[in-house]
């Protein structure tokens, strides 16, 4: 929008400059046009001044005096310049270029915010990826949340988005989930029979083993195979997976299991390609791989003395598998638990000869749930843990979905029971909703009023001239921007940022300003503003997968 507009009148003043002899073209693309932080220092600056001074052994202010006589041509659409600091020059944008952004705004409607920035790119996001050895944890929630923001977001700026979830139905964890079940089935026969040490314990698994006896009666009492019991509680496990998932609007278009990598094959050919390219060795009876090679410190255990492989072994397979499946970019959503198995898996991916750069991991700080001030315990092994589906009961969809949201992936995230099932302006998700709420409500105040809306051609946008407007104006002009640097940097955070950054701006208005006022050609110009607003909001909460209620 207006900051494009900007940069290409920049980069115009800096070819010029070229043409002039004022500097060498070494500078071309390593200035930047921002937002500066703080009020007062302008809509824009940049750096171009003090990046050419650098390369050309000049004084910046200098630069930055010949960059100012070439931007005052342009005074059709700037309004002041001004030399700030080292070497900054700060742009001032006229107010009617702002103004003329709300039919814009209004006749993009739902696609405002959107656009083909990612140009049909093939992107594959893994998330969630819990195995199936219960429901899932709150600490799952937000990478789940996390992963359809993230997807969500890309679809939005042109991306061609496959969504895939990677499980393992197999190896100690799923022999104990049926070890588990074993248990409580004969438990509730009647049978004496030790329960696993580190088995689980949650009620869940009563209810699957109650399933069992349901269907099978006692003659899986002498089963001495965990199989029939694994098998049914992946099946119930995987059931509820799903049906959480879907509670809170998430889909996958595929899901892989680990253990098709062991049958397909796969394990063993990426053994032994690196054997081939003389990237493994044995010693101690364990199969290791030279990750030293690529800068590692230590090389890994890849296959045990057991016989067993480590897990970065089948990781390694599965992304080979990716990347063979000709993704352009592929994504991984991972707990902060796997910050040590991910440098192995690039080095793996690298080593059979692809390319590691087009992997971006995304790794996410735990949740800490708080009730009454005091933390509630979590583990998938108790009783005690808490799942998301109790999670969603508690607060609502929409609510777990902002604040899983509302914190960077990095950051640790508390989630406040206490603030999130509050219905005012003191929950952020309240406050951005009831924004959209009041927008959509002032419309349907004019249309009882008999109000009829002047078609755009008519209506005088520079009448949106209070500094309360402009703000609005300047921050809907920033939603496009924001929402591609948000896709691709994968940071739905901001999304969230902006909207309550936005429903600050509004209630301020609001409560400055009546839209319906005895001037006619005001309002009509304050409602144009209004459905525009309407529009921006409804716009960030679909994208990153929230409602927007028109009534609150």
């Amino acid at each position: 929008m207006i900051r494009s507009q900007l940069k290409i009148v920049l980069d115009a003043c800096f070819a010029q400059g070229v043409a002039d002899g004022a500097w060498s073209d070494r500078g071309a693309g390593k200035f930047t046009l921002e937002v500066p932080r703080h009020e007062g220092q302008g809509d824009f600056s940049t750096n171009m001044a003090l990046v050419l001074a650098g390369i050309e052994k000049k004084k910046p202010r200098d630069i930055a005096a010949i960059l100012m006589q070439l931007l005052e041509m342009k005074k059709d659409f700037i309004d002041a310049l001004e030399v700030a600091g080292p070497g900054f020059v700060n742009i001032h944008i006229k107010a009617d270029v702002w103004q003329r952004l709300v039919p814009e705004v209004l006749a993009a409607g739902e696609n405002f915010g959107r656009s083909a920035v990612g140009c049909g790119r093939r992107v594959m996001v893994e998330f969630v990826s819990a195995n199936p050895t219960g429901p899932l944890s709150i600490g799952h929630g937000r990478q789940a949340i996390l992963g359809d923001a993230i997807a969500r977001l890309l679809e939005a700026t042109g991306h061609d988005v496959y969504r895939e979830y990677y499980y393992n139905n197999a190896g100690r964890q799923m022999r104990v989930l049926g070890e588990s079940t074993r248990a409580r089935y004969l438990e509730l026969l009647g049978i004496a029979h030790p329960f696993p040490e580190d088995g689980y314990q949650g009620d869940y698994i009563r209810e699957i083993a109650q399933a069992l006896v349901d269907e099978a009666g006692d003659s899986l009492k002498d089963h001495q195979d965990v199989t029939p019991f694994k098998a049914k509680a992946e099946e119930f496990i995987f059931r509820d997976i799903s049906a959480t998932l879907a509670r809170m609007g998430i889909h996958f278009d595929n899901y892989y299991n680990e253990q098709s990598l062991y049958e397909d094959g796969h394990i063993d050919s990426v053994v032994a390609e690196l054997r081939s390219k003389g990237l493994v060795y044995e010693q101690d009876g364990a199969v290791w791989f030279k990750t030293t090679e690529f800068g590692h410190e230590k090389d890994r255990v890849i296959i045990k003395s057991s016989g067993e492989p480590t897990y970065r072994l089948p990781d390694i397979a599965y992304h080979r598998e990716k990347f063979r499946r000709n993704f352009d970019w592929l994504v991984d959503i991972f707990g902060s638990d796997h910050i040590a198995t991910v440098p192995d898996v690039l080095a793996g991916v690298q080593a059979l000869g692809y390319d590691a750069s087009k992997v971006t991991v995304v790794l996410h700080q735990f949740v800490t749930l708080t009730r009454d001030g005091k933390q509630v315990k979590m583990s998938t092994r108790k009783a005690t843990f808490v799942t998301v589906d109790e999670l969603l009961d508690l607060v609502g969809v929409d609510v777990a979905r902002f604040f899983f949201m509302m914190r960077k992936a990095d950051s640790q995230l508390e989630f406040d029971l206490g603030l999130a099932t509050k219905e005012g302006q003191e929950n952020p998700v309240y406050y951005v909703q009831y924004g959209h709420a009041r927008l959509c409500s002032i419309l349907r105040q004019a249309e009882e009023k008999g109000v009829v809306r002047l078609p755009a051609a008519e209506v005088d946008p520079t009448l949106l001239g209070e500094a309360e407007e402009l703000k609005l104006l300047k921050s809907m002009a920033a939603f496009p921007g924001m929402i591609e640097s948000a896709a691709l940097e994968l940071a739905p955070h901001r999304v969230i940022f902006f909207l309550m950054e936005l429903a600050g701006l509004f209630h301020s208005y609001y409560n400055k300003h009546k839209v319906l006022t005895e001037d006619t050609g005001l309002s009509q110009a304050r409602l144009y503003l209004v459905d525009a607003l309407r529009l921006v909001f409804s716009n960030g909460l679909r994208i990153v997968g929230l409602t927007a209620p028109e009534r609150m």
